[in-house]
């Protein structure tokens, strides 16, 4: 099982330049980054990237992140994986551009 963050082109390119990263600024005002597991992305790309072209869809094990991974409740009480430290370049394992079509995000079919 994998679990998804959606990156803004330019943070996606931030990095990859710098090879780590905290986060959008949603995820630094709130003290963690963002993830959603593969049911819960497209409804937060249509929450949080509504008419947003150009965004990344990252992969990461939640294995692999270690003891600063937690689940949380949000939306509707779901638990949500949230990481409360920075996020390596190298713990991305897949990458997908995701595009806009008429107005919705467009998955790739491994996660959907």
């Amino acid at each position: 099982m994998s679990i998804y963050k959606i990156f803004r082109r330019e943070e996606w390119d931030a990095l990859c330049a710098e090879g780590q990263t905290l986060g959008a600024p949603i995820d630094l005002q709130d003290g963690f980054i963002h993830f959603s597991t593969a049911e819960q992305a497209a409804e937060t790309a249509a929450k949080h990237f509504a008419g947003q072209d150009g965004l990344v869809l990252a992969a990461c094990d939640p294995d692999q992140l270690g003891d600063r991974l937690a689940w949380e409740p949000s939306r509707g009480g779901a638990l949500f994986p949230h990481l409360y430290r920075a996020l390596a370049r190298t713990e991305v394992l897949s990458v997908w551009d995701l595009p806009l079509r008429d107005g919705r995000h467009v998955f790739p079919d491994e996660i959907q």
